[in-house]
């Protein structure tokens, strides 16, 4: 979850500092690139993160938390990345794929696990 956390907030902390600090600090070296590439590359981390938690999704009792929790990020950033990609980079589809992967994969993983529940 630590992990998560940071793919999530370094993205909108870069942004925030990068439209104050170049709004109201005179920074003008602060370019839209120290927004856009966290906002790229947040949702590739999380997905290496998705793969390697795969068992967490498959327990509900485990993983319920960081299922939804990574679920709520991933259509985030596929909105803000959609953004990206249609005003500043086709680079930014990656990540848009990264997080539809995550999106399709979570509820597949998820009803695999319920046909294989052991019966009583």
């Amino acid at each position: 979850m630590k992990f998560l956390a940071a793919c999530t907030l370094v993205p909108i902390l870069c942004f925030a500092f990068q439209d104050l600090g170049s709004k109201y600090g005179g920074m003008d070296w602060l370019t839209k690139d120290y927004a856009a590439w966290p906002l790229m590359i947040a949702p590739v981390l999380m997905l290496v993160l998705f793969l390697r938690s795969r068992e967490l999704i498959r327990n509900p009792r485990m993983g319920s938390n960081f299922s939804q929790t990574i679920k709520i990020v991933a259509a985030m950033y596929l909105f803000l990345n959609i953004i990206v990609a249609i005003g500043y980079s086709r680079l930014a589809v990656i990540s848009v794929l990264s997080s539809l992967t995550i999106l399709v994969a979570d509820r597949q993983l998820k009803k695999h696990a319920r046909g294989h529940l052991p019966s009583r």
